[in-house]
């Protein structure tokens, strides 16, 4: 197996309307050929749209791009192959053909996408329920408290503080906490 580099983002092309088949694809494939070290996500960007039908007001998610689908992957031979030849991908975007490998996404670029749906593309936390922490930012700040939620999509942490001798829950940025020893 070839040697882990760094997880990036790219954007497959997909036939319209088998975004989220090939998003199962994806991820049941990464299971099934022992590739979870090398294909991490697929997400397909959707958002929430309230159309009128029949005079009835109906909420339904619409794809942001369709045709296309995100993944975060480890770029490797394989991997590559595996992603590549997973039924309802067409290719990738920013791959000039005759085996070349595609570009991935710019750091700024997913941040950009993923934060409009509410997500990051940044890693899971090393922060742990129990933990003790000091608020650095916000109405809280300099105050110490325990985890008690973590929330790594969003980013956020729910940390119980002692205020005024009841224990209070703030939500706050996994940026607005510094671990404490």
């Amino acid at each position: 197996m070839a040697e882990a580099g760094a997880k990036q983002w790219y954007v497959l092309h997909t036939y319209s309307g088998y975004e989220n088949k090939v998003k199962e694809n994806l991820e049941s494939r990464a299971q099934s050929m022992g590739m979870e070290d090398y294909i991490f996500r697929a997400v397909v960007p959707e958002e929430e749209e309230t159309k009128v039908k029949n005079g009835k007001e109906k909420k339904e998610m619409e794809k942001t791009f369709p045709g296309y689908v995100l993944v975060e992957m480890v770029m490797s031979d394989e991997s590559w192959f595996i992603v590549r030849n997973t039924p309802g991908v067409t290719g990738f975007v920013g791959s000039h053909g005759s085996g070349s490998k595609p570009a991935p996404l710019l750091p700024e670029e997913i941040d950009n996408i993923l934060s409009q749906f509410g997500m990051n593309s940044q890693k899971p936390s090393d922060f742990e329920v129990g933990e003790t922490v000091k608020i650095t930012d916000g109405a809280f700040s300099d105050m110490t408290g325990k985890i008690t939620d973590i929330d790594d999509e969003h980013r956020k942490l729910k940390v119980d503080v002692d205020m005024f001798g009841r224990m209070t829950s703030a939500e706050v940025d996994f940026t607005s906490v510094e671990k404490q020893a």
